[in-house]
């Protein structure tokens, strides 16, 4: 059975650079009145010709949105388990050749923190570690995911990929969704950031959503790490190009898409590509009308200016208030953060910005007898 690998093959990244930065204004016009966006139109939307479009994309986007959500934005939250990492990258706080200090959270530590999420009003929560596999791996996910799922009406992980066989467990277990960043589509400039550890295997990584697929997992989240490679439209493409094959390949999952860019963190490199925040809301409008009914993220890495205005548009997942180390909810020690949050408003203040605009905060949206619950 074939992979996206076997799609991405096919993908020449200097001719699809090509033919993004040579689509015109008539391009992007054809695709905002296009019946369904295609690669053809995708592609216009995200080309330098389309930042003149930006009010019509950005009306449509709203439209689309309206439509398939509704008001409604969910609230999440991200619980960092651990920053133990065997892994060195360039971009990355948790890095093992970052002289931080190390912490993994055990069962009475993650209690309090699952207690102090809950008191914020949170019932979705995103699982981060960084990536060890002896000391935070499925004998650490075996031990402490069953009774955090206890807590909460959605359990999500962003952790290190892991086989088909280790994710039907975690979803036996409670796991409903996997977050996992090819954080760059373009094989070289992966290597250039990966210098130890196992991420450096850039086609296992690539693999990690059709394992995902195959395994059943209900909501699978990808993006790239914006900034990395010196064309965030290309890797934006790519992402598109990702999602398409997985919908068509296991439709029975659910999908998100997130647009992360490179932010400030310890040892901390500078953006190849710089993406502003205008082209930032084109690259939401255009996955919008490229895929209107998928969920679309934007994190607390943006500014709360930027996220009031933005969220309105295309958006209808969020998270707030996220602490990037472990312990953060309980215990605040921000010297063991993997990156620098720009939004920290309290939840409440973020649900009272998007109630003003007219949306609805959604803190949780399902229970176990509707069944999403472990099996």
């Amino acid at each position: 059975m074939k992979d996206f690998l076997s799609r991405w093959e096919t993908l020449n990244w200097d001719d699809i650079t090509l033919r993004i930065n040579s689509k015109t204004s008539a391009d992007v016009e054809r695709a905002l009145n296009a019946p369904r966006v295609g690669r053809e139109e995708l592609m216009a939307l995200l080309s330098p010709a389309a930042s003149a479009w930006l009010e019509p994309m950005a009306q449509k986007a709203q439209r689309l949105t309206r439509q398939r959500f509704g008001n409604t934005v969910s609230f999440y939250v991200p619980l960092y388990l651990s920053n133990l990492c065997a892994n060195d990258c360039t971009y990355c706080g948790f890095s093992m050749s970052n002289r931080i200090k190390r912490k993994t959270l055990d069962a009475a530590e993650i209690a309090r923190e699952c207690t102090a999420i809950r008191a914020l009003g949170f019932d979705h929560l995103l699982l981060v570690t960084g990536e060890h596999q002896s000391k935070v791996g499925m004998d650490y996910f075996r031990q402490h995911l069953p009774v955090i799922r206890q807590n909460f009406s959605s359990v999500m992980m962003e952790v290190q990929p892991l086989s088909q066989v280790e994710y039907a467990e975690l979803k036996t277990l409670g796991l409903d969704g996997v977050l996992v960043y090819q954080e760059t589509y373009h094989p070289a400039v992966y290597s250039q950031h990966h210098l130890k550890g196992n991420k450096q295997d850039f086609f296992f990584r690539l693999e990690t959503p059709d394992r995902l697929g195959r395994a059943g997992i209900d909501k699978i989240g990808l993006g790239a790490l914006i900034g990395l490679s010196d064309s965030w439209r290309t890797d934006c493409f790519m992402v598109a190009e990702h999602l398409l094959w997985l919908q068509q390949k296991w439709w029975q999952s659910r999908y998100s898409v997130s647009f992360p860019r490179l932010r400030p963190c310890a040892g901390g490199i500078e953006p190849a590509s710089v993406m502003s925040e205008a082209q930032l809301v084109q690259t939401i409008c255009a996955f919008r009308l490229f895929a209107p009914e998928v969920e679309l993220s934007l994190s607390t890495r943006e500014s709360p200016h930027f996220r009031d205005h933005v969220v309105p548009l295309a958006i209808n997942s969020v998270s707030a208030f996220s602490k990037t180390q472990p312990g953060g909810y309980a215990d605040n020690h921000p010297e063991l953060e993997q990156f620098a949050p720009h939004d920290n408003r309290t939840p409440q203040q973020v649900a009272e910005a998007l109630t003003r605009a007219g949306l609805q905060p959604v803190w949780k949206d399902w229970d176990s007898y509707l069944g999403r619950a472990a099996q």
